[in-house]
């Protein structure tokens, strides 16, 4: 039996062979729909007639393996019709009008880029057919790169690969693009290759892993590889770019470097001395040390280091560093000097040696020197004070406080630490002399007194001090104290009358001696005290009367005189006068006096200096 569907497709068909010749329609479709999978898509077909048809067909094919179509939807006035049985049926719908139908398409899948065919028959108004192909997309992973970590050669004749770039899941096929420094990488015959695999899943989608060969040069150890990966969209070219990557770079070396690392200055002996070789090949290349001197004798370094402990001057010289690539198929001979220079300052020697004995009122010239291999200073120290700058030291005309320990200091100002000591002890032989500058000392001292004399005297060879007292017995030495050329001593004594104690200091040079005089105050009992206050008394008694009576007699005869009782003329005024002047000169000091006063001066001396009476003159 045959279906309804089909005779009637069948008498259009028929029907449409017999229709005019003038019948049109025009049919509109676009000749790409773009979509992700995943997404949907919409086909549409317009159609329109040069006249009414009385009846409209529209029918949807795509187009299927080998070539063949396949039918997916059927419609017309009375119907509208998805075909079973196919790859759409669960996934299409249409929608149309009197001017079009449009055919969605959900849950696109990569399968579904091919071309869609939409046929359109309006029987006796004409019929026509379009297509659009549907083009269906799946961006790529983010491309991911690895570089060859092992290390590539400089040396190597060919290009060598440096790194992997891969990129995932993509349809339509994705791109790979490489960039050194973000500058694109062509093929470049024995410089740049670039080897593809393309990989299609069982899904559909591309998976491309591609190989970067390149010929690296001594620069490219800082060079960025990356790639970048381009892929197409709905409408557009996408690009996705990997992280950049550095080559590890393989070349020889070419130049060797050499320093002193420690110390920082000037090297002395006793340092520790730290040499560092560096070559500037990729791996760094072993080093070896020789000395100029014996470049077949290899020193124990450790490393790139050599380290040279308590050193010497006889280490001074030239020291040399090679290079050795062991993994270069270049021979490399690459190497550096250093001259060392071990600077030294040798023991002071000073002239006179040790000590020496000198005479009061000489001279010495000392000297202090020291072998360096750099400039010296000189200062010459006594007690820790410095006296002079210099190697040489004048001592003139000496005394006991020449006499010490003389030190002298080397130093080599450029080298900080680098120093050098003598010492001389200078003996000045004498005789003693005595520290005080009195030779007699006079003391007053009450009687039992206990006292302290000290005498201290210097010389050398050291006096010895010796006392004599003469007077108050009870005394004793009660410290002694020697040095080198200075003896000390302290004698205590209880003062019981005058005393005399005499110090003496001797050695086979001289002697000195210095003298204490002590006299004695007695001591005051109370009675003795009493009974020179009674006799004080009556002695101040007695002065008193006699200064009574001497004012009386005076007043008496100034009065007699000036009345005239008393026959003193000029004359015998003068011989008293004169034979005062004779017999006592202590009255005419006193004729400075007022005139009053004078006058009184002169009776007085005529009463005093003549024993008679005014009468008898």
């Amino acid at each position: 039996m045959v279906p309804k569907s089909s005779v009637l497709l069948l008498t259009l068909f028929i029907c449409s062979l017999t229709q005019e010749a003038g019948a049109q329609v025009s049919l509109a479709m676009e000749d790409v729909v773009e979509v992700y999978t995943g997404d949907s898509a919409v086909i549409r077909c317009q159609y329109s007639f040069a006249q009414d048809p009385n009846m409209v067909m529209v029918q949807w094919f795509v187009r299927g393996p080998g070539g063949r179509r396949v039918r997916i939807s059927y419609s017309d006035l009375t119907m509208q019709k998805v075909d079973e049985n196919t790859t759409y049926t669960d996934r299409i719908s249409i929608a149309g009008d009197t001017s079009g139908e449009n055919l969605t398409i959900v849950d696109v899948r990569l399968s579904d880029e091919r071309e869609f065919f939409c046929q359109v028959n309006g029987l006796a108004a004409g019929n026509g057919e379009g297509r659009t192909h549907l083009k269906v997309f799946n961006p790529p992973e983010p491309p991911m790169i690895e570089a060859v970590y092992s290390g590539v050669s400089v040396t190597s004749s060919f290009p060598s690969k440096i790194a992997f770039c891969e990129t995932r899941e993509g349809f339509p096929k994705p791109n790979i693009t490489w960039y050194r420094n973000q500058e694109p990488l062509y093929p470049k015959n024995g410089q740049v290759n670039v080897v593809t695999l393309v990989t299609r899943r069982p899904s559909g989608l591309y998976t491309v892993l591609s190989e970067l060969q390149y010929k690296v040069a001594r620069d490219d150890i800082d060079a960025v590889f990356s790639c970048e990966v381009s892929y197409f969209v709905p409408g557009a070219i996408r690009t996705a770019e990997s992280r950049g990557v550095n080559v590890t770079v393989h070349y020889p070396t070419l130049n060797v470097e050499m320093w002193m690392e420690s110390p920082k200055g000037l090297v002395k002996e006793g340092d520790t001395v730290e040499i560092r070789c560096h070559g500037d090949g990729n791996p760094p290349p072993t080093i070896t040390f020789s000395r100029e001197q014996e470049l077949d004798v290899g020193l124990e370094a450790e490393g790139n280091l050599l380290v040279l402990k308590d050193v010497t001057r006889r280490d001074s010289g030239v020291y040399r560093c090679q290079s050795l690539d062991l993994d270069s198929e270049v021979d490399s001979d690459v190497g550096a000097n250093l001259q060392l220079n071990v600077n030294y300052l040798d023991p002071a020697v000073v002239v006179p040696k040790d000590s020496e004995i000198m005479l009061k009122g000489e001279s010495l010239t000392a000297t202090c020197n020291a072998l360096s291999s750099l400039e010296t200073s000189t200062v010459w120290l006594k007690e820790g004070v410095e006296i002079r700058r210099g190697h040489v030291l004048q001592l003139q005309d000496a005394t006991f406080d020449t006499a010490g320990h003389y030190e002298c200091e080397v130093i080599v100002p450029a080298i900080p630490g680098l120093h050098t000591s003598g010492s001389v002890h200078i003996i000045v032989q004498g005789a003693p002399e005595l520290r005080d500058v009195e030779r007699e000392v006079a003391m007053m001292e009450r009687v039992g007194k206990w006292l302290n004399l000290t005498c201290e005297a210097r010389g050398f060879p050291r006096p010895v001090i010796t006392w004599n007292v003469t007077g108050s017995p009870n005394s004793r030495e009660v410290l002694k104290r020697e040095m080198e050329d200075v003896v000390q001593s302290i004698l205590t004594l209880k003062v019981t009358m005058d005393t005399v104690a005499a110090c003496s200091a001797t050695n086979t040079m001289g002697s000195e001696t210095k003298n204490y005089t002590i006299t004695s105050i007695p001591i005051v009992t109370p009675t003795a005290r009493n009974t020179a206050v009674d006799n004080s008394g009556v002695m101040i008694v007695i002065i008193i009367i006699s200064l009574l009576l001497l004012a009386i007699l005076g007043s008496v005869l100034y009065f007699l005189y000036k009345k005239g009782k008393l026959p003193c003329g000029r004359s015998g005024k003068q011989e008293i006068t004169k034979e005062t002047t004779n017999k006592d000169n202590i009255v005419v000091e006193m004729k400075a006096e007022k005139t009053e006063k004078t006058e009184k001066s002169v009776l007085l001396k005529g009463v005093n200096g003549n024993n008679k009476p005014p009468s008898d003159q």
